[in-house]
């Protein structure tokens, strides 16, 4: 089966993560889409895997939509009834498009850096079919055959013993010349067999401490009195990306977050070309102190350039944008020449010093030379970086896949849009400002209705919206009532603080990461007052929700001179609706839209922005500059 060997280095190999299992010891979860070091177990394998091969693929019998988000091939095993992960080497085998495939079990996501590359070789060398890794434990030889590098021919081979029934991933060894490669760190192939081994590990792996011991760094924390910058930093250091990554038509990459740089194929402009019309010249024939004419040899347009090369003693004329001409490597606008006829044609003539040699040429790769970062990851895409990017002739984008936002309003008193209302009851408004929110930034929005004061229907929520989405926003039931049971349970469920921020309005805050069936997702418990959702989601859940997609989330706060005295007491931040506008001398002013209950919803309505008084400010006098943060956008 040897013969010979086929090329080799990261190009001839495709990586396989093997996800396809049923999960047993993990009582039948989808082991790959487990939480893990801030990604999902699969995700992490898949990282540890692509800066080794060529390309990456899943193998995966369940859940193939949410692997698929991951922006890689998923490839089902073509023998039914999740006959193990040798099914899915096979049918790797039948796919891939490279020379060799690696394959690497999705709860190892320890692996070597260097995996591919020791295994290439040691299959090299030993002119063999197959390469597994080898590790020596208290003196003892141990085979890890998933870790298996195999020449696609083998796919044959492999079908014919799965045929007979076989189902241990070395069982076909022996019917092939497979090179055993020897790794000395053994927990490198370690893998993560129960729910509670993957919680225990999960902290250390993914490098983030838990909520209180990021709390901890802040000087003088007080769960009681949380200033909200205090609250902005620990929610900024808590949350991670969530990372997968999806190709989309450019068309669709508006709004979205870029996962990777833009990287530009061809130079822009991709040719010399004028900067303006007039006539292409050698700066050679430039006279420092005497005026020159030249002949009018042709003529250059965008798109069809002048053909042959440009003598001394000629010139082309030229538009903005054409191809520069053989020869020239200046331009001399219309304007700044005198034209007259000649007995073959036409000539120019140049006044002295009219231009310098070199003037007026664009330069190939002058805005964007090949290789050169045109967009970079994190940003998220405008109008004009469609323009951009198809400028670039690029036609697919890599973004990061839309975050998964679940929400809900919890109180018997709150009723949908078309219930009766009976007396003491309010229609829900909380829960369409969120959603107009979370649409705003671009989210897959839940929207989970209304949850009644009622503990097991709270955790059951809960837990449907952890296990279906990243992030959960919940509003009403943080702060401490009789009928307010969602304290208790979120804290049950996971890494939760409840903090009473020095702020208004919106003081209680609900903020931590939750846990349900091996999912987990962060959450946000907001107040239950219309307006304070509002303060509470822009200042605090938008950034976090934004970190998440991987984008950058920068407060766009502008100043303005208040029309208003505002009382105000310094140890808290408050946020004032208002109205900004310009002012007769063209200076921006603001003014504020009355009364500030946080109940108040219609003067959100009326406002276009809010005034942001910093925690240490007092009065404000009519006349002083104050900052300010402009709705249109943002909520």
């Amino acid at each position: 089966m040897s013969g010979t060997n086929s090329i080799t280095g990261r190009d001839a190999i495709s990586g396989l993560v093997l996800a396809g299992g049923r999960g047993t010891r993990m009582g039948n979860v989808d082991k790959g889409l487990q939480p893990f070091g801030g990604a999902t177990m699969a995700a992490q394998v898949a990282a540890r895997l692509a800066p080794q091969v060529a390309a990456i693929a899943i193998s995966a019998n369940r859940n193939l939509d949410a692997y698929a988000g991951f922006g890689v091939p998923v490839w089902p095993d073509d023998t039914p009834g999740f006959p193990g992960p040798l099914a899915g080497l096979a049918t790797g085998l039948r796919r891939c498009e490279t020379d060799y495939l690696l394959s690497a079990p999705c709860d190892s996501p320890f692996l070597p850096a260097d995996l591919a590359a020791r295994l290439q070789r040691g299959l090299v060398e030993a002119g063999a079919d197959a390469a597994v890794a080898v590790t020596e434990e208290d003196g003892r030889r141990r085979v890890h055959p998933v870790f298996c590098l195999a020449k696609r021919g083998l796919a044959p081979l492999v079908d014919a013993y799965l045929a007979e029934g076989g189902r241990r991933m070395d069982g076909w060894h022996a019917r092939a010349r497979v090179a055993e490669v020897l790794f000395e760190d053994g927990g490198a192939f370690r893998n993560i067999n129960t729910l509670d081994e993957l919680r225990a590990l999960d902290h250390g792996a993914s490098g983030k401490p838990r909520l209180d011991e990021v709390a901890r760094c802040v000087d003088g924390y007080d769960p009681e009195a949380l200033p909200v910058r205090d609250a902005q930093r620990i929610i900024g250091e808590f949350v991670a990306p969530v990372r997968a990554v999806e190709q989309v038509a450019l068309r669709a990459a508006l709004g979205r977050v870029l996962a990777r740089d833009i990287v530009s194929p061809i130079n822009v402009p991709a040719h010399d070309n004028s900067a303006m019309d007039g006539y292409a010249l050698r700066g050679a024939d430039l006279l420092p102190a005497a005026p020159l004419r030249l002949a009018v040899a042709g003529i250059a347009y965008a798109g069809r350039p002048f053909e042959g090369a440009v003598q001394p003693g000629q010139c082309v004329r030229i538009m903005t944008g054409a191809v520069m001409p053989a020869g020239c490597d200046s331009v001399v606008p219309q304007e700044c020449v005198s034209v007259e006829e000649a007995a073959h044609g036409k000539n120019v003539l140049l006044a002295p010093g009219a231009i310098r040699a070199g003037d007026n040429r664009r330069l190939a790769g002058e805005d964007l030379a090949v290789g050169g970062v045109a967009l970079a990851k994190g940003r998220v895409v405008r109008p004009s970086d469609l323009g951009l990017m198809a400028s670039l002739g690029v036609a697919e984008v890599p973004v990061q896949r839309r975050l998964r936002v679940a929400f809900f309003s919890t109180g018997d008193e709150l009723r949908s849009i078309g219930q009766a209302l009976e007396e003491g009851c309010v229609y829900d408004s909380n829960r369409y400002t969120i959603y107009g929110m979370l649409q705003r930034l671009g989210c897959d929005v839940i929207d989970m209705g209304v949850v009644r004061d009622d503990p097991q229907a709270l955790e059951s929520a809960l837990r449907d919206a952890c296990e279906n989405a990243d992030a959960i926003i919940t509003s009403g039931g943080v702060s401490v009532g009789a009928a307010d049971y969602t304290r208790d349970i979120m804290a049950r469920l996971g890494d939760v603080a409840f903090w009473k921020l020095a702020m208004r309005p919106g003081r209680p805050l609900a903020f931590g990461r939750i846990a349900s069936n091996g999912r987990s997702a962060f959450l946000f418990g907001l107040p239950g007052n219309p307006v304070a959702v509002m303060v509470s989601f822009y200042f605090f859940a938008r950034a976090a929700l934004l970190r998440m997609m991987g984008a950058d989330a920068p407060l766009p706060l502008l100043r303005a001179r208040s029309l208003d005295t505002i009382r105000k007491k310094p140890g808290r931040t408050e946020f004032q609706r208002a109205v900004l506008a310009r002012g007769a001398d063209g200076q921006a002013e603001v003014r504020i839209t009355g009364a500030q209950g946080s109940g108040i919803l219609r003067s959100m309505s009326e406002a276009n922005c809010m005034v942001v008084l910093h925690d240490e400010q007092g009065n404000v006098q009519a006349g002083e500059m104050v900052d300010v943060v402009v709705f249109e956008g943002l909520v």
